[in-house]
């Protein structure tokens, strides 16, 4: 039977202390954001509000809601983060495949390792960047957020690794059994690489809703994605997208406005995150170690 020393217990509470610690920290600025959301006029702009709504309503998240550049900005959000996370993973899905041969099943594998990875050493820039998408014609479409990062190469490297770690037994079964490299990528490798998927789908889905740097430069004011109209709204505090009559503005202050426009953009991630919280230490383990 196993039993726990003295200084096992010791290490474990200084662990769960400062877990705990961590947690709190990262858990209180939402929850202030959440409670100034639906504080009263008064007590947001007097600054009263610290974790706890004072003068209690909702008349920001009803006004926000009703709002058709809101609904608008949150769709192409939405839009942009489910193409993109799809087009993504299946890109980086193919590209892993070849990349984890050897040279010997795969000419030239090394060669196109190094074009892989020069893209994380150096890029475009922005300017030159900006010059592609707008002579391909995708500027002030869903595709300008879309298809300059669909390919991520740290996660096709992963990925890469990840295929590696793959018994070798595997391919080789079907391979006896007559199946060609699609029906093995599709039938065997990827069956088994669904925890590295979706570690890997939620890091990208983070990264296209809080990406507003692209919304900026790509898309005109009536298309840009949500995070972008939010960092508008915090930096230049512009509420002119947001239309509100003399009764809601003396109800409703700018401060309120802002707390629940950013709080309804955290929610998706918060709310995708549990569910896929399982797969995290698995998802970046396998493959991390080869027998």
């Amino acid at each position: 039977m196993y039993h726990k020393t003295s200084g096992y217990k010791l290490f474990y509470a200084i662990n769960l202390t400062i877990l705990s610690i961590g947690a709190i920290v990262c858990l209180l600025p939402l929850i202030h954001i959440f409670a100034v959301s639906v504080s009263s006029n008064a007590a947001s702009t007097g600054n009263l509000v610290k974790f706890w709504p004072i003068g209690f309503n909702l008349d920001a998240y009803r006004r926000t809601l009703d709002s058709p550049d809101f609904a608008q900005a949150l769709w192409i959000s939405v839009s942009r983060t489910a193409l993109g996370t799809a087009l993504s993973m299946f890109l980086c899905f193919l590209a892993a495949y070849p990349m984890s041969k050897v040279n010997s099943q795969f000419r030239g594998r090394t060669a196109y390792s190094w074009y892989f990875i020069i893209t994380i050493l150096f890029n475009g820039g922005l300017i030159p960047t900006y010059l592609v998408v707008n002579a391909t014609g995708i500027r002030d479409t869903i595709w300008a957020l879309v298809m300059p990062g669909v390919v991520v190469v740290f996660n096709v490297v992963l990925m890469m690794n990840f295929f590696r770690g793959i018994p070798k037994e595997l391919e080789e079964a079907a391979q006896i059994d007559g199946a060609n490299h699609w029906r093995v990528l599709f039938t065997v490798f990827l069956p088994v690489s669904l925890p590295s998927i979706a570690t890997l789908s939620l890091f990208t889905v983070v990264s296209h809703w809080n990406s507003w740097f692209d919304g900026l430069i790509y898309m005109s004011n009536d298309k840009q994605p949500l995070a972008t109209m939010i960092q508008i709204l915090v930096q230049k505090q512009d509420y002119t997208r947001i239309e509100m009559n003399v009764s809601e503005i003396a109800k409703i202050s700018a401060r309120t406005l802002r707390a629940t426009q950013i709080f309804i953009g955290m929610l998706p991630v918060l709310v995708v995150y549990p569910f896929l919280q399982k797969y995290f230490v698995k998802g970046m383990t396998l493959g991390s170690v080869k027998e």
